[in-house]
């Protein structure tokens, strides 16, 4: 009589010890609402901001709670432009998602690919580019950005630039460690007796079982990245005025403060503070899931 022995699938344990964590659940559920919502921001706001049609000027600054001349309601009030804010909230969130994640997937593919490079190939090519790592990581992140986008101005696509410069570098150093200790490993030397190419041994070996803390870094970054966008917007150096971003609704509330026209600010600050939170939360419990040596 032969014995069965059944192999539970890799995801659905790491599933079963990332729930242990209830906070963890939590913040996967918010980050998977904000998410949806941001992709669905077309048909669940009940007002396009980018419509000059639909906004009215003269319904600019109305508190939570008010209608329009025309009967429509504001649940959360409107902006100095006279945009709804739930509506301007919503885009902003697709917007500032869309930057994070965009500049995060190419800084990743940039980095691993240089970090592969730099840790199986080694000699002048590692020392060439861990000194450009050690040049950019020796410069606060924030301080690159304004300087670029001081050079470069306003824009999307000129954001997204400068979020991938100052971010490439720390993939890069985490997929070389990873990939050091790989490259020492018995299937690194049977693939080179095979006589496999090196890009097919960096890429096709080294690269998958470099990828858990990729994966953890990478939610780390879009999370710093949606932040640092807020932030360049909020300086005025991001994003142009007609992009209803979170950080730059933040910067059009902030001289109502204390006016007492609060909700401008908070309420674009509460929802940026909660996917930051969020994202930080669900990487932070995916290296202790994938690292199970650093659980606490």
């Amino acid at each position: 009589m032969t014995a069965v022995v059944s192999q539970e699938h890799p995801w659905r344990r790491a599933w079963q010890h990332y729930r242990q964590s209830p906070f963890a659940v939590v913040a996967l559920m918010m980050c998977s609402i904000i998410i949806l919502a941001a992709v669905f921001a077309p048909w669940l706001a009940p007002q396009d901001p980018y419509d000059l049609t639909v906004i009215d000027f003269f319904d600019s600054k109305l508190p939570p709670g008010s209608r329009a001349s025309t009967g429509f309601l504001y649940a959360l009030g409107t902006d100095g432009q006279g945009r709804d804010m739930f509506s301007a909230m919503l885009y902003g969130l697709r917007i500032s998602l869309f930057v994070g994640v965009l500049s995060g997937l190419v800084a990743i593919f940039i980095g691993m690919s240089l970090g592969l490079m730099a840790a199986y190939l080694g000699g002048w090519v590692d020392a060439l580019i861990m000194r450009i790592v050690d040049f950019m990581l020796g410069f606060p992140t924030i301080l690159v950005a304004l300087m670029l986008l001081a050079i470069l101005g306003q824009g999307v696509d000129k954001v997204i630039f400068a979020l991938i410069l100052v971010q490439w570098a720390y993939f890069a150093r985490a997929v070389r460690g990873a990939a050091l200790v790989e490259r020492q490993k018995e299937y690194i030397e049977a693939a080179q007796s095979l006589g496999l190419s090196k890009r097919r041994i960096m890429f096709g070996h080294i690269m998958p079982n470099c990828l858990a803390p990729v994966i953890v870094l990478g939610t780390m970054q879009v999370a710093s990245a949606i932040s640092t966008e807020a932030t360049l917007s909020f300086l005025g150096l991001g994003l142009p005025i007609t992009e209803p971003s979170l950080g730059l609704l933040i910067s059009n509330g902030y001289s109502n403060m204390l006016s007492g026209r609060y909700w401008i600010s908070v309420y674009p600050g509460v929802l940026l503070l909660l996917t930051v939170f969020s994202i930080n939360v669900v990487g932070d419990r995916l290296r202790d899931v994938l690292n199970p040596r650093l659980s606490r």
